[in-house]
């Protein structure tokens, strides 16, 4: 069973677009897909085979103030308005709707990471949590500790996928993969700063996330080394750009995104045409 993951990484991840659009244009599929943080929305769009879609929200939609901005901050407490993004633009009577029939339909597995903001536990959302004009499952992948709020769902309050899983590896080939795909949209090059204390207010109600956020470098790093082991076995093949053009999570500089779209694209291409 072949998988892929993408890790996400804010805007960075209109990389892993590229990277998608590129296997949708060459008729690649994979039998599981796990998506962290942005990589489910982007995965989310691969299954539905709409090429493009996600590029448009990181490279043009990004700009306006109701997608990201410190007045949505002051308005609803989260930089990213994950509604805006994720129902009113992506609903079937939005501006870009996903093809949910096209999704659900997929013979694909799909799961989309969220870490539960009480224990700081990593959950795997399956496609079935995603319903029609209802994507709270990305939502919660999606949003990041300080820049949103947690995404309440029910009872139950989630952070980004990334906190508590950033390099979901070792969990695909748990699911039975014996070969993974990884899109990283950032070289892959360990973290070494340390924990900013200035954080701590804007999750003091959340003592296990501010645990995992303190030892955010350690977990990241562990993956990077079983992520090296099995490219070096031939059962991971990892898709990572060489420099990420001084993007970072919130970037909105359109020129800027879609030459790192079109950095995924080529690269995704150099990768699969020498498999």
């Amino acid at each position: 069973m072949t998988g892929i993951i993408d890790v996400g990484g804010g805007m960075r991840d209109i990389y892993g677009a590229g990277v998608l659009d590129y296997c949708l244009d060459n008729n690649i599929n994979f039998d599981l897909c796990i998506g962290v943080s942005a990589g489910s929305a982007n995965l989310a769009s691969f299954l539905a085979g709409q090429k493009g879609r996600t590029y448009h929200f990181y490279a043009e939609y990004a700009s306006r103030k109701e997608y990201m901005s410190f007045s949505n901050m002051f308005r609803n407490g989260s930089y990213f308005d994950l509604d805006y993004i994720y129902s009113y633009l992506s609903d079937e009577d939005g501006e870009n709707p996903i093809d949910f029939d096209t999704f659900s339909k997929s013979t694909s597995d799909y799961f989309a990471v969220v870490t539960d903001a009480e224990t700081g536990q990593a959950h795997y959302l399956p496609k079935n949590s995603i319903e029609r004009n209802n994507l709270w499952a990305i939502k919660a992948s999606c949003a990041m500790p300080v820049a949103c709020k947690p995404y309440c769902h029910g009872k139950n309050k989630y952070f980004d996928g990334g906190v508590a899983a950033p390099l979901p590896i070792e969990k695909a080939f748990e699911m039975g993969c014996d070969k993974v795909y990884v899109i990283l949209p950032r070289p892959a090059i360990k973290k070494n700063h340390e924990f900013s204390g200035l954080i701590k207010p804007f999750i003091k109600d959340y003592p296990e996330i501010i645990t995992l956020m303190a030892r955010r470098p350690e977990i990241y790093n562990s993956g990077l080394d079983a992520i090296d082991r099995y490219v070096k076995s031939g059962k991971v093949i990892l898709i990572s750009p060489d420099n990420d053009k001084g993007l970072n999570m919130i970037t909105k500089n359109g020129r800027k995104l879609t030459d790192y779209y079109y950095k995924g694209y080529n690269d995704a291409e150099r990768i699969f045409s020498s498999l």
